[in-house]
């Protein structure tokens, strides 16, 4: 019968056997194939200035960066137009500040420095020929990348590099003050002892409890929301309400709730318990609320419970009554924080 160990049945090569190995002879590093910019210097030189371009490109992200960072001020009575305005210079800044860094050591590295491959024997360590060997590699590194003999490139790079820092450090100032108890108080809170009618979102007018039908909903916002002229943004982001009708049969109230609904009306808060998203989908049919963001489904007739999503808590139930008008009225604040958890809140 024929050997075959390599494919041929009348092989009569070397056959490895127990106790043997076949020697094969190191095919070596494949030819080196020279680049454009190694063998034209005009297309070097067209190389070097796309590099030094990218690095430019990186400095004007940041500027971008800092420029809408600083120039455009989001006092309290900014608008959305404005918000929207200044996250996109943002957005944008950072995403060429990144990429022509990025963008412009790759292409220095593919067009400009060398690309031999080379291979290197271990050999033992030994302290002394060790550190002079890592001061030489250096050396090599330095004199590899050209950065010495291209001051073009050494320069936009410094200073690319130098900016690139900036809007993380200018970030940072966003950190502070203390927020302090603000997150955890809303507009509902009575004032003076006089309790905050619900109102429709956006025009502010008051809703009357026979304004609310079985399976209708409403966006609501405090009484006096838009009556602000400083801070209003923040306010709303805290107080908006959904209000909803179902059968009272369909309720599941919990001890302590009885009085925070009226005859199957109720009212929670519009703000995700996840990441704050408006949860704004209501399924009539299943009494569900939907967050479209991360798809958080909160259930109406177990209190807001969490159903299904990365949600961890339900919404928060505004107490609601009705006024000696008809009007529904909010009893107090929210008993809890509203919004997403955050470290210092007391719930779960």
């Amino acid at each position: 019968m024929g050997n075959h160990s390599d494919g041929s049945p009348q092989s009569g090569g070397a056959v490895a056997t127990a106790g043997q190995t076949e020697k094969f002879a190191d095919p070596g590093l494949p030819p080196h194939r020279l680049r454009l910019a190694d063998t034209d210097p005009r297309a070097a030189k067209r190389a070097e200035r796309q590099v030094t371009i990218l690095f430019i490109v990186s400095v004007i992200g940041t500027v971008v960066f800092l420029v809408s960072y600083f120039a455009i001020d989001l006092g309290s009575d900014s608008t959305i137009s404005t918000i929207r305005l200044q996250n996109i210079l943002l957005g944008v800044g950072t995403a060429f500040a990144m990429l022509g860094i990025g963008t412009g050591i790759v292409h220095w590295a593919k067009a400009l420095m060398p690309d031999h491959e080379v291979s290197e024997s271990r050999h033992p360590v030994r302290s002394e020929e060790d550190r002079a060997a890592a001061v030489k590699i250096v050396d090599d590194i330095i004199e590899e990348t050209g950065i010495k003999r291209r001051p073009l490139i050494r320069n936009t790079l410094i200073g690319a590099m130098a900016l690139a820092p900036l809007p993380a450090l200018a970030v940072f100032g966003d950190l502070g003050p203390n927020a302090g108890d603000r997150l955890r108080h809303t507009m509902w809170a009575p004032k003076d002892g006089k309790k905050i009618r619900l109102t429709r979102d956006p025009d502010g007018t008051p809703i009357k409890a026979s304004d609310v039908t079985i399976g209708s909903a409403f966006h609501v916002i405090p009484e006096g929301l838009n009556d602000l002229t400083e801070g209003k943004l923040n306010e709303k982001a805290k107080s908006v309400v959904l209000l909803m009708r179902l059968n009272p049969a369909d309720l599941h109230i919990s001890a302590g709730r009885e009085t925070w609904s009226y005859n199957g009306i109720v009212a929670y808060s519009k703000i995700c318990t996840h990441v704050g998203c408006p949860v704004a989908l209501y399924e009539q049919q299943t009494h569900h609320l939907l967050c479209p963001c991360h798809q958080s489904t909160f259930d109406l007739t177990h209190e807001c419970a969490v159903i299904f999503g990365p949600a961890s808590r339900p919404l928060p139930q505004l107490p609601i009554e009705v006024d000696a008008e008809g009007y529904l009225v909010a009893t107090s604040d929210f008993h809890e924080s509203v919004g997403p958890s955050y470290w210092e809140r007391e719930y779960s």
